[in-house]
């Protein structure tokens, strides 16, 4: 088991990484400060990993919330069904939430953790690669809104993040490549060596070969838990996790959330970043062919769905929490592993990358 901190002073919590970690008793009751507990889980998930989370907490008043399953659902309507849950079974600020699940489940726990009594704990077990590298870390919480993703949320880290990647065996192969994309984001922001073992490795990481996936969780997490300690409430630096998004979060949004999955739409996305900051004179085209076959080796799609408009683009961006004084900024690449954000990039150019992209 490898263990990393996330270091924010006296809210530091610890990521614990490795295989059969789920139900380790030791690993969850010396976060729980009291004796309450909500597991927070989804229909899919619940079935399969529930019992032995419950059977570790056994000695302490533990309920479950079970969700439907789908970033459709991410919405303040689900969300009310874990307040409903914590209500009904009268449970104190002094409880403590288990967000057993994905991304979808992680956000949204988490936010009902920073709200319910006004803040109470939470843990995150990630059951996807891409909550176990990126969501269930840094402490952005959250539901979607019909015009935009992640808009209405709040910042609140967990207390414990335990990434057990034995979990990764049932998650299905769409689910795992949209992880992968999360994963080739660290190394393009922010370290060349990691993307140069993610060229050389990828097909391990497809087979899904252990030693290999807790090398790639191990060091996604720690360079997140870098950017995350240096800015916690996303003023500066911390924006640069959010390499694709922009793109990637308008096709979500114009698919009402029910096309590409959000690790698909990031991957489409970083695609786009990587062209313009080509166009602009910063990657060569041999590295946006290179990101594009290493993409396309995770089985990640590259090319924006068919039939979305420069204007719906637009209309979706102009909402993105990153547009300051009504620019939109974006996060581009001088190098691979060197992101940085941008708001003077020049207009002409995105124009014609995203009439180019909206015609393939």
């Amino acid at each position: 088991m490898k263990t990393l901190k996330v270091d924010l002073d006296d809210r530091s919590y610890p990521i614990y990484i490795g295989a059969d970690l789920l139900g380790v008793a030791d690993l969850l009751l010396p976060h729980i400060r009291g004796g309450e507990v909500m597991v927070v889980s989804n229909e899919t998930i619940a079935p399969l990993y529930l019992q032995p989370v419950l059977e570790a907490l056994s000695g302490l008043r533990c309920d479950s919330v079970i969700l439907p399953d789908g970033e459709r659902y991410k919405t303040l309507d689900t969300l009310n069904l874990i307040y409903q849950a914590l209500l009904e079974k009268r449970h104190s600020r002094k409880t403590t939430l288990v967000a057993l699940g994905g991304g979808v489940v992680g956000d949204m726990t988490g936010f009902a953790a920073a709200s319910y009594q006004r803040g109470v704990n939470f843990i995150q077990i990630p059951t996807t690669l891409l909550s176990q590298v990126d969501s269930s870390v840094g402490g952005k919480t959250g539901v979607n809104h019909a015009l935009g993703k992640n808009m209405i949320g709040a910042f609140h880290q967990p207390v414990a993040v335990i990434a057990d990647v034995g979990l990764l065996d049932t998650l299905p192969s769409r689910e795992f490549s949209a992880g992968l994309a999360e994963v080739i984001k660290y190394g393009l922001i922010a370290d060349p060596d990691f993307y140069q073992w993610l060229q050389a490795n990828m097909s391990r990481l497809m087979a899904r070969d252990r030693a290999a996936l807790i090398y790639a969780v191990e060091v996604s997490c720690a360079n997140k838990a870098r950017v995350v300690a240096a800015d916690e409430r996303e003023a500066g630096l911390r924006a640069i996790l959010n390499l694709g998004h922009t793109f990637g979060h308008a096709i979500e949004t114009e698919q009402n959330y029910q096309g590409l999955l959000h690790g698909e739409a990031v991957a489409v996305g970083m695609l786009m970043a990587a062209e313009l900051s080509q166009r602009m004179g910063a990657l060569s085209g041999a590295d946006v062919q290179g990101l594009k076959r290493l993409l396309i080796e995770a089985d990640l799609p590259v090319q924006v769905p068919s039939g979305m408009t420069v204007a719906e683009f637009h209309r979706h961006m102009a909402v993105d929490k990153k547009v300051a004084d009504g620019i939109v900024r974006l996060v581009l690449l001088r190098s691979i592993g060197d992101a940085y954000v941008c708001s003077d990039y020049d207009a002409a150019l995105l124009e014609a990358l995203l009439a180019d992209c909206c015609t393939v």
